[in-house]
């Protein structure tokens, strides 16, 4: 895999014709339209293929994946193109094998989406992940469960053999979330009982694989509470087969204040639940200053203090697929800063003949551009420089997953440089 930065005069199938790729392949594993304007700065990842198969009249996906020894998922991941669909033309060129592909071993992998995600923007993703969780079910106040209209999201992962994953927040009726829901449970007997209840009920009746809970603003004072709460789960879920996941809060030392931060246990938490996620982003975020989402430095000082509370055993790394768009100068309460998708991020920087540029240190790219009023902006994303650094982060630390926030937006690069590094876990197992 070369990951090739983009210098004035580039084209896409310059690119293509230097190192003698498919420029349809090119523009896939990149999101790249063939009227895009290559940007300076910009990376483009370019793999090799060392094992190919021509498609001739009458081939299925299926009996290439079937003769050729390798599985339907890994046909997806290593031909983007495809979308996720089995649709094939005569002549056309099936990647079986790209070269020192897996350098890293394997990992697992899971992430998350909203019920109303485009299902054409959702379905090449799939088959990159061990885990896939729907977002999110919450709790009544008489502690049964907030539904989720979760069927199609069900149904897509079942179809590209994505275990999902039950996700339960502290969402309200009314869509908000609030931690007095989450103290209301930890707190009534009664409440916590029927609420375990309609976990298992749903976990069945949907053929969820496992349950991941993610309360956020916990109390300071009930932070023992919430571990007694995941003990009870796990008491509960583990003996009919259901893992408990839980997400934390990225923590630097066991008395770093903040709402976000004091009710969450790093030790308590790890123990209790059978696998954990770094919540490793948003250091850039909204309503804050301009700055990278997941500056690799920040992210290195969570897993090192996790790495002394918890099994890297337990450990996902969480990985942001996304970016913002920050309009000049910063001031505090001013509107929030805009999301974007990597694939945006480098689209507006063509539109407004930016430069892209790459921190270092944060291993993170960055720009700033003009708009038609004048007014000025950054914008701080990820691209494959910055997902690398954070794989390799991964395999320093031999963690056993990642967990990606989210699958809502389009980050083509991502899955390439995570399929060429490791070999995705089909099949995970998960000690109890």
């Amino acid at each position: 895999m070369i990951i090739y930065i983009v210098k004035a005069g580039d084209t896409i199938y310059s690119i293509a014709k230097r190192y003698g790729v498919n420029p349809v392949h090119l523009m896939a594993d990149n999101g790249l339209k063939a009227e895009d304007i290559l940007v300076v700065g910009q990376a483009v990842v370019v793999q090799i293929p060392e094992k190919v198969y021509t498609v001739r009249q009458g081939d299925t996906l299926y009996a290439i994946a079937k003769a050729n020894g390798i599985s339907m998922r890994q046909i997806y991941r290593n031909n983007l193109w495809l979308k996720g669909q089995a649709l094939l033309g005569r002549g056309s060129t099936i990647v079986l094998q790209y070269q020192e592909q897996w350098t890293k071993g394997n990992i697992m992998t899971n992430s998350y989406a909203y019920p109303y995600i485009n299902v054409e923007l959702l379905r090449p993703q799939l088959p990159f992940l061990s885990w896939f969780t729907p977002f999110t079910y919450g709790i009544n106040t008489d502690g049964g469960l907030v539904q989720l209209e979760d069927e199609t999201l069900l149904r897509l992962a079942k179809a590209y053999a994505a275990r999902p994953l039950m996700h339960l927040s502290t969402l309200t009726e009314q869509g908000g979330f609030s931690n007095d829901r989450a103290s209301m449970i930890f707190n009534d007997t009664e409440k916590q009982e029927k609420l375990i209840r309609e976990i298992i009920q749903t976990l069945q009746e949907k053929n969820y694989k496992g349950l991941d809970v993610d309360f956020e603003f916990i109390y300071p004072e009930e932070r023992y509470d919430y571990i007694t709460f995941l003990q009870n789960l796990r008491l509960y879920l583990n003996p009919m087969g259901y893992p408990v996941f839980s997400a934390l809060a990225p923590k630097t030392s066991d008395t770093q204040r903040g709402v976000l931060y004091e009710g969450h246990d790093y030790a308590g938490i790890g123990a209790a639940a059978n696998m954990v996620l770094l919540m490793t982003y948003e250091w850039g975020y909204t309503y804050g200053p301009p700055m990278a989402v997941a500056p690799i430095q920040n992210v290195r000082q969570v897993v090192d203090y996790a790495l002394t509370r918890i099994s890297r055993e337990k450990l996902f790394l969480g990985i942001p697929t996304y970016g913002y768009d920050w309009t000049l100068p910063y001031e505090k309460g001013n509107p929030g800063a805009p999301s974007i998708s990597p694939v945006e991020a480098v689209r507006l920087a063509g539109k407004y003949g930016a430069e892209i540029l790459f921190d270092e240190k944060a291993q993170a790219p960055w720009f700033r551009y003009a708009d038609e009023e004048g007014s000025l902006h950054e914008v701080w994303f990820e691209d494959a420089r910055s997902i690398l650094a954070k794989l390799n982060l991964v395999y320093e630390y031999g963690l056993v997953g990642i967990g990606y926030w989210n699958s809502m937006r389009e980050f083509p690069q991502n899955w390439v440089v995570l399929n060429h590094e490791f070999q995705v876990t089909d099949r995970p197992q998960i000690a109890f």
